[in-house]
């Protein structure tokens, strides 16, 4: 037996320019954690919903460092501890010789570090979500444009939420059930 609360409430708008303005009052209303969704790139929704900036430029760097330290290291550590040869009279370290492998290793971390860190911020892998059942959400990928609040915003409350999406032109409002069991 299958046992259901609601996720949150989702509306429909009729295209772009009533999207973006929708997700502007909102945020002027006081919701945070609402979400837009669009068949494609809305410019100006991020400043709409004063987005803070992504944290995955910061995790690519942080691993592209991390692959740059092993290369070296692992040039460092081969050369001059496992193998301690001199050939050609060159150092038994040499950071030029150490590049390749140093510059390979960098940016076989920081590819890595993106895409672990892009599905760990999206809480990724998620077989299904509770937009999926509703039946007119499947058309954003094609024509239409959506506007979802959560039941965990703060300030959501169903009866208010609901009249709020209706005031700003919301249609086809609906409350979305989170499947459990």
């Amino acid at each position: 037996m299958t046992e259901s609360k609601s996720w949150g409430l989702l509306a429909e708008f009729p295209n772009p320019a009533r999207l973006l303005k929708a997700a502007q009052a909102t945020h002027a209303a006081g919701y945070r954690r609402f979400e837009t969704f669009s068949p494609f790139p809305i410019h100006g929704m991020d400043e709409a919903m004063e987005l803070p900036g992504s944290k995955v430029p910061w995790i690519t760097l942080a691993a592209g460092l991390m692959g740059m330290a092993t290369g070296l290291a692992l040039q460092w550590w081969s050369g001059s501890v496992a193998y301690p040869l001199v050939i050609g009279g060159k150092p038994l370290f040499a950071w030029e010789f150490a590049l390749p492998i140093t510059f390979e290793l960098s940016i076989l971390f920081a590819s890595f570090g993106t895409v672990l860190g892009m599905f760990a911020l999206n809480k990724l892998p998620r077989p299904n979500h509770p937009l999926d059942y509703v039946p007119r959400f499947k058309k954003v990928t094609d024509d239409a444009f959506f506007l979802a609040i959560p039941a965990s915003d703060e300030q959501f409350d169903l009866e208010a939420s609901k009249a709020f999406l209706e005031s700003i032109g919301g249609e086809h409002i609906t409350v979305v059930e989170e499947q459990n069991g």
